[in-house]
């Protein structure tokens, strides 16, 4: 397995393929992220990410059965593993723990 160090778009990636269970493969996934942040990625970028968690081995794939929508073809389907699951927990426990050190002031802003 290589390192567990999530870039920020790994982490995208790895939290909407969580949001898609059985439904996350690459076109659902870069759909996915566009609908919930904004972001247009293109295809080969959501294909290399999906693939280098994969060597990290916070996802898994499996081909899914053919479907009709696809010309009968199957479908790289992306799940979490457990290791995925703990790298997402660790993820927003750390973005949590520094968020909250920031002290109240530095939050606090004036109107305009």
């Amino acid at each position: 397995m290589k390192g567990t160090y999530l870039g920020e778009l790994e982490e995208i990636v790895l939290l909407v393929v969580g949001i898609l269970y059985q439904d996350a493969y690459g076109v659902a996934v870069m759909d996915e992220i566009k609908n919930q942040t904004g972001r247009d990625l293109n295809i080969s970028a959501v294909h290399t990410v999906l693939s280098r968690l994969e060597e990290k081995g916070l996802l898994k794939s499996k081909m899914s059965d053919p479907t009709g929508e696809r010309g009968g073809r199957r479908k790289r389907v992306f799940l979490l593993t457990a290791a995925g699951k703990r790298a997402l927990e660790n993820a927003n426990e750390m973005r949590n723990q520094l968020f909250n050190k920031i002290p109240k002031v530095a939050l606090q802003f004036g109107a305009a």
